[in-house]
C-alpha cells in the first residue's frame, strides 16, 4: 500500500450531511459524514446501494439540485472551501483539479459527439490549447487507458464502443487535465471480471504516474482489499466503521462490516452451497431510525441501540457501535468464523 506522509490532506470533510426537499417537508440521507483524504492516496468508501455513498461526493462536489437539495457541513479542498464556491470558480475546478468517473458510462458520454470531441472539450474548457493540440492528447490518453486503435477510436461515438471501451474513454476524459483528486463512482460496475482487473490496474497505474489521490465508491468488497489504502464503510448515511484497510478486513469492529465479510466467497476449502447474507434491506431517507441505522437487521440488536451510538476507537481505527471488548470479538467469531464454516 502507498505510504501516506501528508501533513495536511488534499480534501477534508467535516459534519457533511444532506438532506432532501419532499412533501412532508426535508428528509435526511447524509448524516454528519467527515473524512480526510491525502496526496497519493486512495480512499475506498463502500456499502450497499442506498448507504448514500454517491449522494456523499456528488454533494460535496456542487452536482446536485440546490433547490432541492440542501448541503451543510465544511469541504476543504487544498484549503479553499468547496461548499462556498461561487458557481464559476467551482466549475474551473472540477474538471482541472478533481475528476470525476460516473457510475454509468453510457449516461456520462453526450451520444451525439464523439468521445475525441469530448475530450478535447474539456482540455480546451481548462486550459489554453489549440483543437489540433487537444485532439492529438484526446488519442494520447485513451492509448494511455489501454483502448485499441486510439487514432480511430477518437472519432467514435459512445454508441460504438463496448461497456469497457466506454469506462475507459469516461477514465481519460477524467484524467485529461491531470487532476490532482480521481473521484471513481463505482468504476468497474456492469463490467466482466477481465475488464474488471483491467481497470483496476489503470487506476493503481494512474495513482503511481501522476500521484493523483483516489476516492473509489464501491460495494465490491474485493475491490476495496485489491487498491485501498484506507477504507470507510457507509451505512444509511453514516460512516459506521474507518480504518486502513489491513485493520478493517483483518479486525472489522461494526456488525454490518461483518456481514459484508462473510458475504465474501471463500478462495480456500470447502465450497459453500449458500453464502450468508445479511437479512432485510438498507432503509430509505425517510425510514432511518434515529439511533443506529443498523439495529433493525442486526442480530445483537438491544435497546442501547435506539439512541445514538458511540464512537469505538482502536487507535486510527474506528466504528459507531455499542458493543466493545470481549463480547464484541466474541460476537464476530460467530458471524466469521461459524457462518462462514456452516
Amino acid at each position: 500500500m502507498n505510504d501516506i506522509r501528508q501533513k495536511s490532506p488534499l480534501l477534508d470533510v467535516q459534519g457533511l450531511s444532506v438532506s432532501f426537499a419532499s412533501d412532508k417537508g426535508r428528509v435526511k440521507a447524509i448524516d454528519d459524514v467527515s473524512f480526510t483524504v491525502n496526496e497519493g492516496e486512495i480512499l475506498s468508501i463502500v456499502g450497499e446501494s442506498g448507504s448514500g455513498k454517491s449522494v456523499t461526493l456528488l454533494s460535496l462536489l456542487g452536482l446536485n439540485d440546490p433547490k432541492t437539495t440542501f448541503v451543510d457541513g465544511a469541504v476543504s479542498y487544498r484549503g479553499k472551501r468547496i461548499l462556498e464556491m461561487p458557481d464559476r470558480e467551482l466549475r474551473r475546478l472540477r474538471g482541472k483539479e478533481i475528476g470525476l468517473i460516473s457510475q454509468d458510462p453510457m449516461t456520462a458520454l453526450t451520444p451525439v459527439y464523439t468521445i475525441g470531441w469530448q475530450i478535447a472539450e474539456q482540455i480546451r474548457t481548462h486550459e489554453n490549447v489549440s483543437k489540433k493540440a487537444a485532439r492529438l492528447r484526446a488519442v494520447e490518453l485513451l492509448a494511455s487507458v489501454g483502448l485499441p486503435n486510439p487514432n480511430e477510436a477518437v472519432d467514435r461515438f459512445p454508441h460504438q464502443l463496448s461497456g469497457g471501451m466506454r469506462q475507459r474513454a469516461v477514465i481519460a476524459m477524467a484524467l485529461s487535465c491531470s487532476p490532482s483528486l480521481l473521484v471513481a463512482d463505482e468504476p468497474t460496475t456492469a463490467l466482466d471480471v477481465t475488464v474488471q482487473a483491467q481497470v483496476l490496474d489503470l487506476l493503481l497505474k494512474l495513482r503511481d504516474e501522476f500521484g493523483s489521490a483516489i476516492i473509489l465508491i464501491t460495494h465490491d468488497m474485493g475491490v476495496v482489499a485489491e487498491v485501498a489504502d484506507r477504507v470507510h464503510v457507509m451505512y444509511a448515511g453514516r460512516m459506521v466503521e474507518k480504518g486502513t484497510t489491513e485493520e478493517v478486513f483483518d479486525h472489522p469492529m461494526h456488525p454490518y462490516s461483518w456481514g459484508l465479510m462473510a458475504s465474501i466467497p471463500p478462495l480456500y476449502g470447502q465450497k459453500l452451497d449458500r453464502l450468508p447474507s445479511i437479512p432485510g434491506m438498507p432503509p430509505t431517507p425517510q425510514t432511518i431510525p434515529a439511533g443506529c441505522g443498523f439495529a433493525p437487521r442486526c442480530r445483537f440488536a438491544r435497546p442501547a441501540c435506539a439512541e445514538r451510538p458511540p464512537i469505538r476507537r482502536d487507535g486510527q481505527h474506528t466504528a459507531l457501535c455499542v458493543l466493545e471488548g470481549e463480547e464484541r470479538e466474541r460476537l464476530k467469531r460467530e458471524i466469521l468464523v461459524q457462518e462462514v464454516n456452516a
